[in-house]
């Protein structure tokens, strides 16, 4: 792309994401300047020769001058270290996605977003487009960073997990098919409410043409904002309201036990609309569907024997995401914890009869016995380790007459603990297997 040939090009933060928008820019042959708060990974940065470190706010002069500006989405530019000067650049800045767009614009491009259930619909449609012989590739918050896959020799489908942080500065990024599955709190220590956090996500529709598709979850009380926003102004693309009972049929054409929660189907029901609008054949979707197995750390099975089933829900990181799970099982021992999103609130009231107990895990307990309080038993636990020893103890001591579930749904980020909610995953089921090994 000659666009960017000679261009100045300022990347303020160098995590995956920044590193691969260098790399992608230095091979168009842009003039690329990096900086990082962070000095032990502007060290790391000085070791690639490939990399510029410099202070691109400082210096103004027009050798220097700076055509356009990529902030890591971590990075939030009303409380960053240079926030004056992005503030007054703001029209510079563009993101990995506004880019990625540029690298493929010939590409069927599917962009996912919502609170929760990204990461299930990206893989429920990489599975139907695969199993239709779709050369395709899910990337995203899923995995890789959008850039290192930004290029195929052959023609190429993606599928995108595209979050609230990457859609806040992006101006050019358009997708074929673009959904927003559900909208709940979250990232309000960003966004500051809900209400700008929906209008974010909903960014999400703002470059498509009357080709494109878009996709809304018609029964969420956050989106009818958005929904009735539409019908006074309307999109350039064709508008979806996605309502899950309109889709009830599909429950017995697919037998697939993981899709009997209502938010695993609710998933499938956005899936399948896409594949339907791809035209693809009905009898390859549904064999896709009944073949797909779910992700890890998702309502995951670690264990099933006797009168013991143990889930492992590490993925559920406020209380909205972990009421799936807390709604499919009964006589359930629930470890809850972590560092707790802000403004969330727990709503127990038709949930208290499911759970015998509640285990509270990481360094905010307060939060949770406020949350938790007299509406369930609770026992302050900790740590996973002593979460899973109490719980043991408590099973030991009440009639096994019944199936009984160990549930890790920590309604709460990991990082008071853990580096992600992935190595708390991981970490519940090693203790878990360990547990019940000669069971």
């Amino acid at each position: 792309m000659r666009r960017y040939q000679n261009r100045s090009i300022a990347i303020y933060g160098m995590g995956v994401t920044g590193c691969s928008a260098a790399k992608t820019f230095n091979r168009l042959r842009a003039k690329v300047f990096c900086w990082d708060d962070d000095r032990k990974i502007r060290k790391k940065i000085a070791k690639n020769k490939n990399f510029v470190l410099r202070k691109f706010w400082i210096n103004s002069s027009a050798q220097h001058r700076i055509d356009n500006i990529v902030v890591s989405p971590g990075i939030d530019i009303n409380k960053c270290r240079i926030k004056s000067f992005l503030k007054k650049n703001s029209k510079k800045i563009i993101t990995d996605l506004d880019l990625f767009f540029e690298l493929n614009k010939n590409a069927l491009i599917i962009s996912i977003t919502g609170t929760n259930g990204k990461s299930t619909t990206c893989k429920i449609i990489e599975k139907i487009l695969k199993t239709a012989k779709y050369n395709v590739r899910t990337v995203g918050n899923i995995g890789n960073p959008i850039l290192l896959s930004a290029h195929s020799k052959r023609k190429c489908a993606y599928v995108l997990e595209v979050s609230s942080y990457q859609l806040q500065y992006s101006k050019l990024f358009r997708s074929k098919h673009a959904a927003i599955l559900n909208i709940s709190p979250d990232h309000l220590e960003r966004h500051k409410n809900i209400k700008n956090y929906t209008l974010v996500k909903s960014r999400i529709f703002l470059a498509q043409n009357s080709s494109d598709y878009s996709y809304i979850n018609s029964k969420n009380k956050y989106l009818q904002s958005v929904k009735n926003k539409f019908k006074i102004k309307k999109l350039k693309s064709k508008l979806f309201l996605i309502n899950k009972s309109d889709y009830s049929f599909l429950l017995a054409k697919v037998e697939n036990k993981y899709f009997e929660s209502e938010g695993n189907f609710e998933n499938m029901v956005f899936a399948y609309k896409i594949a339907k609008n791809l035209r693809i054949n009905e009898k390859i979707i549904i064999k896709a569907l009944k073949e797909f197995k779910g992700l890890p750390h998702r309502q995951e099975v670690v264990f099933s024997k006797k009168n013991i089933l143990c889930v492992n829900d590490s993925k559920a990181t406020s209380f909205e995401a972990c009421l799936q799970s807390l709604g499919n099982y009964n006589n359930i021992f629930w470890i809850v914890g972590g560092l707790p999103k802000l403004r969330d609130r727990f709503y127990l009231k038709r949930l208290s009869k499911k759970i015998i107990k509640a285990y509270i895990i990481g360094k905010h307990t307060s939060f949770f016995v406020k949350q938790i309080g007299k509406k369930i038993p609770y026992k302050i636990s900790h740590n996973i380790r002593a979460a899973i020893k109490n719980i043991t103890g408590d099973i030991k001591k009440i009639k096994k007459n019944k199936k009984y579930i160990i549930l890790f749904s920590p309604a709460a980020a990991s990082f008071d603990q853990f580096e992600n909610f992935e190595e708390r995953g991981n970490l519940f089921k090693h203790l878990i297997k360990n547990n019940f090994k000669n069971d």
